[in-house]
């Protein structure tokens, strides 16, 4: 059984992985573009059609960025906002028990991404892998902050001083 350091530096280091992957997720919104030239540039062919499917994106975000470059102000928005909910999970990353709410929300969060990703993926035409992929981070995330949580329970259990002899 873990004691209750070796508890909350587990459930830190989950924390911490979580807070980096939102934090990186929402770093690549803001050069998009780029991001998507470069994997046009490497992707192979494929039988799936996810060549196609990049450099379809590519092409219309390019388009789009040198006709309306102001629009890419929503990926900004987009990149802000993932920054934004890393920095919430700074609280469960101090105090777990306190903050277990914040896992609580992010596991809904996470649950969220799925009826999202496939009632817009299919109203925007976005092929199903992709949504599959897309419901990926949502997997990822949820794991993650399931695990937080049952750490987090356990941890709330324990008594908080040792008992004397």
């Amino acid at each position: 059984m873990q004691n209750r350091r070796q508890l909350k530096q587990s459930i830190r280091r989950w924390l911490l992985f979580f807070i980096v992957a939102l934090i990186l997720s929402g770093v690549t919104a803001f050069a998009l573009e780029t991001e998507l030239a470069w994997l046009n540039r490497v992707l192979p062919e494929d039988g799936i059609g996810l060549h196609t499917w990049i450099t379809k994106v590519y092409l219309a975000l390019k388009a789009t960025n040198e006709k309306y470059p102001f629009m890419a102000y929503g990926y900004d928005w987009l990149a802000f906002a993932h920054l934004v909910i890393a920095v919430a999970f700074i609280g469960p990353y101090a105090d777990p028990v306190k903050n277990v709410w914040i896992i609580q929300f992010g596991m809904i969060a996470c649950v969220m991404i799925f009826p999202l990703a496939f009632a817009a993926g299919y109203i925007r035409g976005i092929p199903f892998y992709w949504q599959l992929i897309d419901c990926s981070f949502g997997v990822g995330g949820f794991i993650c902050l399931f695990v937080c949580f049952r750490k987090i329970k356990m941890l709330a259990a324990m008594p908080s001083v040792p008992p004397t002899k």
